[in-house]
């Protein structure tokens, strides 16, 4: 989720009267989003806070060793990661009519396509770069990614 849209999420939240918004991917990600009024201001001591009409808050949880893992925190899984190169759009087929370039069960080598990153109109493969068998694919077809975005788990 790039900025753009977190404002425009924010910005349908107030229009909604919505004052707090979670977030949370499949990979385990979460993303809280808390507007503030006037109204409960009163604990938001800075000076240029008490001016605007609203504030927005960006909460991430936050485990402490001492703590035991909430829901909302899960282990990872075992395996290794194939995160993104680069920022752009996951296409997991070369065509929207050709199958996927693999799936879930299928045993790929260092230099087995994944996916194609579409960046600025170029597109770019990714390979897997390690050998073994795909466990799960993060990333639905068609979604943005970000760099270091985790797209596959590999066992």
């Amino acid at each position: 989720m790039d900025l753009k849209e977190i404002k425009d999420l924010m910005t349908a939240m107030r229009k909604a009267g919505i004052q707090k918004l979670i977030i949370k991917k499949r990979e385990g990600d979460e993303l809280q989003l808390e507007t503030q009024t006037d109204s409960n201001m009163s604990s938001i001591g800075s000076p240029s806070a008490q001016h605007n009409k609203e504030q927005t808050f960006f909460h991430s949880p936050s485990v402490h060793s001492s703590e035991k893992l909430s829901p909302l925190v899960k282990e990872e899984k075992p395996g290794q990661h194939i995160t993104a190169p680069l920022v752009g759009t996951i296409y997991h087929s070369a065509s929207p009519d050709d199958e996927p370039f693999v799936k879930v069960g299928d045993m790929v080598q260092e230099d087995t396509v994944l996916c194609i990153i579409e960046a600025m109109k170029v597109m770019n493969e990714v390979k897997a770069g390690k050998s073994g068998k795909i466990a799960e694919i993060l990333v639905e077809n068609g979604h943005p990614v970000e760099f270091g975005t985790k797209m596959f788990r590999i066992v």
